[in-house]
């Protein structure tokens, strides 16, 4: 099987270098006004020079506070993402947290049918989610068991903050059937190490925290599981993010269909 990880590779580093003023000397007299003064201009340094950057400040600020949602993630990056698969997106599965909005979202864009699963279950659903549901829109499934769809059901598969909570036993079973139901490819949006995913209370409906991974444990994981990066939607997609300065709060890696 042919692979070129160089292009992966580039992602390696999940995060951008942010400059700290260096500590105080412990045996200064200084007032306590002015060590409070001198940590609020070091924070406006460092909330500086993340806006610095074009493109630069909504990632940096989001990994900095570290509350990111993947799923919402995809509201941004959906003019690029149109770019980088063209027609690939005529019928695309959303799988993850918050499947009625994006599915809601993606519909409203011409040339989209959009289709949903959520991964867990939904206690408290809106009206529009209750609707889409009854519709089999969007459905409710276990991704750790075989996706409830024929292969080549999609064109395009998008999972986004699902695959974090899957441990590697999980995994191995979950990918294959993103690459089974898509056509054309699927995208894996996930977190950065460092960043929180769910709040305390949400944690009986994962049954686990998340596990944010680098994107160097995802390249090796995909060599082992024999999963192909879709070099072509890659270079697209960031060729178009970067002409419009835009940076993903998200790891995101672009995957070959099984066909």
């Amino acid at each position: 099987m042919s692979r070129r990880p160089a292009s992966l590779s580039r992602r390696l580093g999940d995060g951008a270098g942010i400059p700290f003023m260096g500590s105080l000397n412990p045996k200064s007299r200084a007032s306590p006004f002015l060590s409070v003064g001198l940590v609020l201009v070091g924070a406006f340094l460092i909330i500086g020079y993340i806006y610095s950057a074009p493109g630069r400040s909504h990632a940096a600020l989001s990994r900095l506070e570290g509350d990111v949602s993947c799923s919402a993630e995809i509201n941004q990056a959906l003019p690029y993402l149109k770019k980088a698969y063209g027609d690939s997106m005529h019928k695309v599965l959303h799988i993850g947290p918050d499947s009625c909005a994006v599915v809601s979202k993606l519909s409203k864009e011409e040339d989209i049918e959009a289709w949903g699963l959520e991964p867990y279950d939904l206690d408290d659903s809106d009206a529009n989610c209750k609707s889409l549901i009854r519709k089999g829109v969007v459905r409710v499934a276990d991704i750790k068991f075989p996706l409830p769809y024929r292969s080549n059901s999609f064109s395009l598969v998008i999972v986004s903050d699902a695959l974090d909570y899957l441990s590697p036993k999980y995994l191995n079973k979950t990918l294959p059937e993103l690459a089974r139901v898509s056509s054309d490819g699927f995208l894996i949006l996930s977190g950065y190490p460092g960043q929180r995913r769910v709040k305390v209370a949400e944690m009986s409906k994962f049954g686990r925290p998340a596990k944010l991974r680098s994107s160097s444990w995802w390249i090796r994981f995909f060599v082992e599981t024999r999963l192909e990066e879709n070099e072509v939607a890659t270079k697209k997609f960031e060729m178009a993010a970067a002409k419009k300065g835009y940076q993903s709060t998200c790891q995101i890696f672009h995957m070959k269909s099984l066909n």
